[in-house]
């Protein structure tokens, strides 16, 4: 036996004993938990929309529970490492993931090799929150509507650039389903994470983005970048002059992001549900409704198994879409 296959096992072995023995200490689990701090990990850098949700709720999460909650930022490979990282933990509740759109239902569904199943791997706790992607441009771009967009874009014969918080992530999806719906040809730009994109973007080091309407909101209202369209169903009360895309013409887009709070699989179920109480509780605090409503977001309400059914339906989207578009990452 190879030493990879070896060590293959061995990892497989050792979390079959972790959810033997959370499965078998379940009921004392749940009754003494939490017992000390837990960790969201957040697989993006600070500042972009998952980092803001996570540090948005986590402090009446905390309140909630009656333990810390600390928010860790672990980065790397379009927001998959961190995200396995959860997937990998001891099924006891103490670690959980912001995971989003990006990390579990859209990475999965395009690139060709990842560390983690979005279904079998994690356990859904609750939904937090959906958002708009907005389009925007650089300060020296010169397009500050979409039509002027798509004619630069046309005029430079598709040499013009658009950057994304990283391969697989959902704003990499709305730039491929844009490119592919619209006709047009951009030169992809992945980053690290919203936070250094939108960096080079306010330095016009790239041309454009497609960035969640929470990261960017702030420029957008500053003028420091453009808006040109939302991917969303209807326009944002946050940015009512802003089309959508579908209303220029780019028939059927939709593209949102959501957020919510997972855990590895086997977590036993009255741990969940005292997560997922805690969460409501968390969300029914009115300052975190007013940040969330701030930044533009639609606030989601679902009973655990609503939310796993949702997430499952979410991801069976983009693996078609993917298929059908033939779009893989390797």
């Amino acid at each position: 036996m190879t030493k990879f296959r070896l060590d293959a096992v061995i990892e497989a072995a050792a979390r079959a004993v972790l959810v033997c023995f959370a499965l078998a200490a379940g009921p004392a689990l749940a009754q003494e938990f939490p017992s000390k701090p837990l960790r969201i990990i957040v697989p993006w850098p600070p500042s972009g929309n998952v980092d803001i949700t996570a540090r948005t709720i986590a402090p009446a999460l905390g309140d909630a529970l009656g333990q810390q909650v600390i928010v860790e930022n672990r980065t790397g490979a379009g927001g998959t490492i961190g995200t396995a990282a959860v997937a990998k933990s001891a099924p006891d509740g103490y670690t959980l993931a912001l995971g989003s759109s990006g990390t579990i239902t859209n990475a999965p569904a395009v690139y060709k090799t990842i560390p983690y199943d979005p279904i079998r791997d994690f356990t859904p706790i609750g939904p937090i929150q959906s958002v708009p992607i907005v389009l925007t441009t650089a300060p020296k771009t010169p397009a500050a509507t979409y039509k002027e967009f798509v004619d630069l874009v046309r005029a430079r014969n598709g040499q013009v650039s658009i950057a994304s918080a990283g391969n697989g992530s959902s704003n990499h999806l709305a730039i491929e389903l844009l490119m592919r719906q619209a006709n047009l040809k951009l030169i992809h730009i992945p980053y690290k994470g919203s936070g250094p994109a939108i960096t080079d973007l306010l330095g016009s080091q790239v041309d454009s983005m497609m960035d969640q309407l929470t990261a960017s909101i702030g420029h957008i209202r500053e003028g420091r970048i453009k808006a040109l369209a939302v991917t969303s169903k209807a326009r944002s009360p946050l940015l009512p002059t802003v089309p959508t895309l579908a209303e220029l013409g780019v028939t059927g887009f939709e593209a949102s992001t959501w957020t919510g709070i997972f855990g590895p699989a086997n977590m036993p179920p009255a741990v969940v549900e005292r997560l997922h109480s805690a969460l409501k509780k968390a969300m029914s605090v009115e300052a975190v409704r007013e940040r969330y409503r701030s930044m533009g977001v639609e606030l989601m309400d679902m009973s655990q198994p609503e939310f796993a059914a949702y997430v499952r339906a979410d991801f069976e989207k983009w693996r078609a879409l993917a298929k059908e578009g033939n779009i893989v990452i390797e």
